[in-house]
């Protein structure tokens, strides 16, 4: 089974880059882990709707109709600590799919489209926050149910 993590970036920053690259080593260490960065194009507020469909097309281009898709969302599950989401993604884990797929949306979230084509939302806080911090802190989420997962001495009760 290989993990794959696809979110939209409108811009690099150093300290993410780096944490990521931590994070995307530790998991790399259990599961075949990626991350597909998806770019778009700079639009005027005006243009949400649009923003939005484009983001949309080029997720769905990532996207096989095997995977299992679990979208970050501010308005998805909420869990009742990590130990609860780990044992939500480990039944994930669980259900025999080639690749586990988690999507952070842009700016404006995702089209209806993609969150009907979800097998899962689930929410890392009700709070909203730019892509840097999101994958930031979906990625710790996922090595920390992983750990758990595997009784490895990281997570603390």
């Amino acid at each position: 089974m290989e993990i794959k993590l696809i979110y939209i970036q409108s811009g690099k920053e150093e300290w993410a880059e780096i944490a990521s690259n931590l994070y995307l080593k530790k998991i790399n260490h259990y599961y075949p882990f990626k991350i597909d960065v998806i770019k778009t194009k700079s639009l005027p507020r005006s243009k949400k709707n649009e923003k939005i469909k484009l983001e949309q097309d080029l997720i769905l281009k990532k996207l096989s109709s095997k995977d299992y898709i679990i979208i970050f969302d501010e308005n998805g599950k909420v869990y009742e600590g990590s130990r609860a989401l780990s044992k939500n993604i480990e039944n994930s884990f669980n259900l025999g799919k080639q690749r586990i797929v988690f999507l952070i949306g842009g700016s404006y979230g995702f089209s209806d489209d993609i969150k009907n084509r979800a097998d899962q939302s689930i929410s890392l806080s009700p709070l909203t926050m730019n892509h840097h911090v999101a994958k930031i802190m979906a990625m710790e989420q996922i090595y920390r149910s992983i750990c758990i997962q595997k009784n490895i001495p990281y997570h603390n009760d």
